[in-house]
């Protein structure tokens, strides 16, 4: 479990307003703290900014600079070994206490419905090598809101981002009853500490096949995996759905290779078990000690870029 961090002096808040939506951000871990839909809560979060410092859910955060976890906190690049922040047991998770999520980042508000985040991470931050400089730009587009996260770096490093919304689509109940439906029936296989082998699973052998609309609760596990999407999958069409038993609908876009999806099995107080479920497009987890797995790796001439797009919709069944 993470330590108490230093509490930023001040951290910044912008509030995004377009149609019958609202967004509201903070500086801190450039954290999305709230997303009204008809005055609905979209996502979880604190009421309090600084209550952001000493979470250890990661509500609503940027999470990296390599999102998920990597396996004995480190990896080896151009012979060289790198010794990486461990914060979960042996293993690295979110990019080390210290990570993007729990930096103050600079804040602007651009627009009634826009803001950008940046923040420049210095060479060896949590062991990672080069200095790289990050922009997340938020855009609310009724009935979207918009996400476009890059990183310059200034040599080869691995870079994967994750945005960190907990999703409970205004029902104070949980999610067990949502229904979720991935463009995927693969998924990585884990270990008991959940660093993937490199193996990966066909989900219709498992029961964890998404690729229908299923209720969250018909798994028998909690969830916390990471699925590949579909490489043929149609372009234009949203890489996964979430729907509540009122029929309020999430659509995800994303340009990413896969999604980890975790069910809150662990949330604390004053949140509760499965009170939100995690959406998390990124590259795939563990990759820079698995070779057969899509690289991370960016570099000068190759930034890293990523597009996130959310929409909210009514009246599905």
């Amino acid at each position: 479990m993470n330590k108490r961090r230093d509490i930023p002096p001040q951290i910044e808040r912008a509030v995004l307003n377009d149609g019958d939506m609202r967004v509201s951000l903070l500086s801190y871990g450039a954290t999305t703290q709230g997303w009204w839909y008809k005055g609905m809560p979209m996502i979880l979060g604190y009421e309090n900014p600084r209550d952001y410092a000493t979470d250890n859910n990661y509500l609503g955060a940027i999470v990296g600079r390599v999102a998920n976890r990597i396996g004995a906190a480190r990896f080896d690049m151009e012979n060289v070994r790198y010794e990486l922040d461990a914060n979960e047991g042996r293993n690295s998770l979110h990019g080390g206490r210290a990570g993007l999520s729990h930096q103050n980042w600079a804040l602007e508000q651009m627009t009634a419905n826009e803001a950008v985040l940046r923040l420049t991470s210095p060479e060896g931050a949590s062991g990672y090598p080069g200095t790289v400089r990050f922009e997340v730009r938020v855009r609310l587009d009724y009935p979207r809101l918009v996400y476009s996260i890059s990183a310059q770096p200034d040599r080869p490093t691995p870079v994967s981002i994750a945005q960190h919304n907990y999703y409970s689509l205004g029902c104070v109940t949980g999610i067990s009853e949502h229904c979720l439906r991935l463009t995927s029936n693969r998924y990585l296989e884990v270990d008991n500490q959940g660093i993937p082998s490199g193996k990966i699973v066909d989900a219709r052998d498992s029961g964890m096949d998404f690729s229908a609309p299923k209720a969250i609760s018909a798994v028998l596990t909690d969830l916390d995996n990471y699925f590949v999407f579909n490489s043929a999958r149609e372009k234009g069409l949203p890489v996964a759905d979430l729907t509540t038993p009122t029929g309020l609908k999430l659509s995800v876009w994303s340009d990413q290779a896969g999604v980890q999806i975790y069910s809150g099995a662990h949330l604390t107080e004053p949140f509760y078990k499965s009170a939100g479920v995690c959406i998390e497009p990124s590259g795939y987890p563990n990759a820079p000690n698995i070779p057969e797995f899509p690289s991370i790796i960016c570099a000068p001439e190759a930034p890293y870029e990523q597009t996130l797009i959310l929409q909210i919709s009514e009246g599905v069944t």
